[in-house]
């Protein structure tokens, strides 16, 4: 599915967004920068837009992005990533402790086992370290009323227009629906090992920021 609309996500994002989606990438890299990591994996990287924003915003860090869906990670690629592996997020090819903090947006919600994502996620990262989750979540009303209108009905329509798969942006709906957020993410974080799990709403809660600590 991701490989079909390639080309065209990152257009698709934007304009759906309203263009939020800079401002998003933005408040996770300062929050990255302040933790001043060494080694920084971009999980789910896709076509490399947050890898891009941490690697201007933590210059002297070494950014490297992974994703499964090579098509991605060409267009990637040519917007100039270097460090890039193709990647399964619940059988990552790094040894145990290798970063200090491990970044992933819009992706985790794509896995096949959250648990196994966040677990492979704790394995890679040395004690002390850092992840950052960036997601979509539902809004609480009254932004929720107009909210869930354009997603389920706007949004896929539009997106056909732009990409030709609406059915890719029918599953993006159902997918946020679906994930765990706020106060319930909090707690998957802790179950996997993580502590000190803050969420900030972004957007007035169409995205949500998660970050925590590895024990």
């Amino acid at each position: 599915m991701f490989g079909e609309i390639a080309d065209r996500y990152d257009l698709a994002n934007h304009l759906l967004s309203g263009g939020l989606d800079f401002l998003w990438r933005r408040r996770a890299a300062r929050l990255i920068r302040g933790w001043q990591p060494g080694r920084i994996l971009d999980l789910a990287t896709g076509s490399g837009d947050l890898a891009l924003t941490l690697r201007r915003a933590c210059p002297e860090a070494s950014v490297i992005g992974a994703d499964f869906c090579p098509p991605m990670l060409s267009v990637a690629r040519r917007k100039g990533l270097k460090h890039l592996v193709a990647a399964d997020g619940l059988q990552l090819p790094f040894s145990d402790a290798a970063f200090d903090a491990v970044t992933i947006a819009f992706g985790l919600r794509n896995m096949a086992s959250w648990p196994g994502a966040l677990a492979e996620m704790r394995r890679i990262l040395h004690p002390g370290g850092h992840v950052l989750i960036l997601d979509f979540s539902v809004p609480l009303p009254p932004l929720r009323w107009i909210y869930r209108p354009y997603l389920h009905h706007v949004l896929p329509r539009v997106a056909a227009l732009l990409t030709g798969k609406k059915a890719a942006y029918d599953y993006l709906g159902d997918s946020i629906e679906q994930f765990p957020q706020g106060p319930a993410m909090c707690v998957m974080l802790e179950d996997a090992g993580f502590e000190e799990p803050l969420c900030e709403p972004l957007s007035g809660g169409i995205v949500s920021l998660y970050t925590a600590r590895r024990v």
